[in-house]
């Protein structure tokens, strides 16, 4: 028996344009002549659908695909398909098997995960039992994602006789995601003593990314196929009898990347699906001179394409010449779009017609805000004048803070570094210049500054970025008390002053711009803290 896995990237609430995806995938499989298609999790509306499962109108359309799809398959072909099915129980997070004869088998997904980005328990209803479909003689088990985190769903398709699992997902990424998933592959194919097919989802959602990454693995738990990172893919796994059951022949090995190239993949994937799938012409962002905005758009670039990307050089007085002419030589590196927009006459103008509302108070960061200010309205009046996302710069360890101007520096649609600390940011930059030199070195190497007073750099008002991201990540995504980090030997007055801000800061948060999740805990959907509220550090 032979299978195809659709490691495919659908539009969430497009069920329209991901069945004639659909309907390509099942044309290929036929040409090839082979047994089993299998598609991701919730395919036809893609993932996650949110509210969009709430819509009157979802049964109809949903019912609509299902009839083209079982019009196209001929002969032979069993397509394994995921989407919500609206059965007497309520919605369910359900795999179908779609033959020419029609639906033979519905199996509802069991373990609805419900923490962090996913809310599932919002919309669906658990499913209480296996599902084992008989396709050339192999009995199939199916499973949905984090059935797969759980021993139960496993074992019950093996006590149903099943000889061979298969798992699909929508299964967003982070960077300890791949080891996690392997492992936890191998310990349950070990469990039951069958193989397991692996498919995930790739492509960009709002904040979650998913990097497909599909793979196999033998009863023993050993890897025996695994497919490209961050890419759309077809692999195709053979399936043999062997002595009281079925063994998945060797397949090809795709490398799986390493921390830096997969982290930057990432980041490319959902710059270029964000944009894409928002219908957006292209993208500008300031192009400061500085490391976050050098980052961005070398990111923008490798998503995108040069000739779709806009920088935009933006001084004030404060601005250094070192700032100019890096930001001028990198936009030539990268063949963008490039210009230098004074913002000088507007801070000016600002001031004096704030002048009297200021009189007998000193200069303070108000004015250093309102150079912020300024850059953002030319940015966003340029978006608005040229349908052109703008890309804001801020890295997580400024966001987590505070160091960032509502309405200036956050003014924009798209945040590519919000899950990115700044130590981060450094190797990124790195791994970037070791593919080709795009980013010029004086960028990197530079004291990173935001240059809204003489001589500013960001370690005045911040402890050095090494330390500050530890404690962040400690308190941030290991939820760690401000005792447990001082215990690991970090000033307490350091760590209770960095802690204070980052609490004190939500509220600039939820006005933030989305970006994408790369870690277990992003500001987002993975963080829901209230704005207001009397929460104690030291209690």
């Amino acid at each position: 028996m032979k299978i195809m896995l659709a490691q495919a990237n659908p539009l969430v609430g497009d069920i329209h344009g991901n069945t004639e995806m659909a309907l390509g995938y099942i044309r290929q499989a036929m040409a090839e002549q082979l047994d089993v298609l299998v598609f991701p999790e919730l395919f036809l509306c893609g993932y996650p659908p949110e509210d969009l499962l709430l819509r009157p109108s979802l049964k109809r359309r949903i019912d609509r695909a299902l009839h083209q799809l079982q019009g196209a398959i001929q002969g032979s072909l069993h397509v394994i398909m995921g989407y919500p099915a609206i059965t007497d129980r309520g919605c369910i997070n359900a795999a179908g098997v779609l033959t020419s004869a029609g639906l033979q088998l519905l199996y509802a997904k069991q373990m609805l995960p419900n923490y962090r980005v996913f809310d599932e328990k919002r919309y669906f209803v658990e499913g209480k039992r296996a599902e084992v479909v008989d396709i050339g003689g192999f009995r199939i088990g199916l499973t949905i994602c984090e059935d797969l985190w759980h021993p139960g769903p496993v074992q019950d398709c093996k006590d149903a006789g099943a000889e061979l699992v298969i798992n699909i997902n929508a299964s967003p990424w982070h960077t300890r995601k791949y080891q996690m998933r392997r492992e936890v592959l191998s310990q349950r194919a070990r469990e039951v003593q069958l193989p397991i097919l692996y498919l995930n989802m790739v492509g960009g959602q709002d904040e979650l990314v998913f990097d497909g990454g599909s793979m196999a693995v033998n009863a023993a738990g050993d890897l025996v196929a695994q497919t490209a990172s961050f890419m759309t893919a077809t692999p195709v796994l053979e399936i043999q009898r062997r002595e009281g059951g079925a063994e998945i022949l060797p397949g090809s090995f795709a490398e799986v990347p390493d921390l830096p190239q997969s982290l930057y993949q990432a980041l490319v994937t959902s710059v270029h699906d964000y944009v894409e799938k928002n219908g957006f012409k292209g993208v500008i962002l300031g192009l400061s001179g500085g490391i976050d905005s050098a980052l961005t758009l070398a990111i923008a670039v490798d998503a995108l394409g040069p000739e779709r990307v806009e920088a935009v050089m933006l001084p004030y007085r404060f601005t250094s010449d070192l700032s100019q002419t890096a930001a001028a030589d990198q936009a030539c590196r990268m063949s963008v779009n490039y210009r230098s927009i004074s913002i000088e006459l507007m801070v000016e103008t600002f001031l004096q017609g704030l002048s009297e509302e200021f009189s007998g108070l000193p200069a303070d960061k108000t004015e250093e805000n309102i150079q912020a200010r300024c850059r953002g309205v030319v940015l966003m009046s340029i978006s608005n004048k040229k349908g052109y996302l703008v890309l804001t710069t801020g890295n997580k360890s400024e966001l987590a803070v505070g160091y960032a101007t509502l309405y200036g520096d956050m003014a924009g649609g798209f945040d590519v570094l919000k899950d990115v600390s700044k130590t981060r940011v450094y190797q990124l930059s790195r791994y970037r210049n070791e593919v080709s030199p795009v980013i010029p070195e004086a960028v990197i190497e530079r004291a990173p500054s935001a240059e809204l007073a003489p001589g500013q750099v960001d370690q005045d008002s911040l402890p050095p970025y090494d330390i500050l991201d530890r404690i962040l990540e400690l308190y941030i995504e290991q939820d760690c008390s401000a005792h447990d980090i001082i215990e690991q030997g970090f000033d307490a007055a350091i760590v209770n002053r960095v802690l204070r801000m980052v609490d004190l800061n939500e509220y600039k948060r939820r006005q933030a711009p989305i970006g994408p999740r790369l870690t277990q805990r992003a500001f987002g959907r993975d963080r829901r803290y209230p704005i207001t509220n009397g929460w104690k550090l030291g209690d």
